[in-house]
């Protein structure tokens, strides 16, 4: 079992008021595939993603993804499992504008302790991966938004992590283009042995999951 939640809730301070966000999330994610959590907004879609990357902690409940209960993980712990763990993908590319699509890749390698060859031979290796090497020595500006984006991909894929994160990975691209993207994080999981979460609005893209986990006031049920 790669995420298992059990009653996990979070909160947030609004100056006098405490705000429930989730309300006791239980829920099972088996290693491999590509899960879709779909829902309205503010029903805490991200805010779950945040917990599963170790962004922030939950308030109670057991939340344990790849092995590590990141309830109750030290900060040393939670670091270690942002770099080793996880990737994150976001609707916002957060591309360096100063630096090429290989650049911005390699940026993401600097703490995994490789050297400077290797770390540009795996950035290299990831941009081919998502039929990116072209565009290796072009900036984020000379650059589509889906091609932005899949950038945005294989600097969180270069690390190699077990569970890749995506919110709202298509929320900027247009239908067409954001299809594409998401069919390249099936392949990715399909033939790169990536578990991938995903957040989205996106019912149609939804559907292309293997499972979807629709969220609604804080709570979580399979669609």
């Amino acid at each position: 079992m790669l995420i298992r939640a059990r009653g996990v809730e979070k909160s947030y301070r609004l100056g006098d008021v405490t705000a429930p966000v989730l309300r006791g999330i239980t829920v099972d994610v088996e290693a491999g595939g590509l899960t879709a959590i779909v829902g309205p907004s503010g029903c805490g879609k991200t805010t779950f993603l945040g917990l599963l990357g170790g962004l922030d902690a939950p308030d109670a409940g057991e939340l344990v993804v790849a092995g590590l209960d990141l309830a109750r993980a030290g900060a040393a712990a939670l670091v270690e499992h942002r770099r080793r763990q996880v990737g994150f993908v976001f609707q916002f590319y957060n591309l360096l504008p100063s630096l090429t699509a290989l650049e911005n890749v390699e940026a993401g390698l600097e703490f995994l302790g490789l050297d400077p060859a290797a770390r540009r031979r795996r950035a290299l290796e990831t941009l081919d991966r998502l039929m990116l090497a072209d565009a290796a020595a072009k900036f984020p500006a000379q650059l589509s938004g889906g091609m932005q984006q899949r950038v945005a991909i294989a600097r969180a894929l270069a690390r190699r992590p077990p569970l890749l994160l995506c919110d709202e990975p298509t929320g900027n691209l247009d239908q067409e283009t954001g299809r594409q993207v998401f069919a390249e994080l099936r392949a990715l999981e399909k033939d790169g042995g990536v578990t991938v979460v995903v957040v989205t609005h996106d019912v149609e893209l939804a559907a292309g999951a293997d499972r979807v986990l629709r969220m609604s006031d804080g709570r979580v049920a399979l669609a």
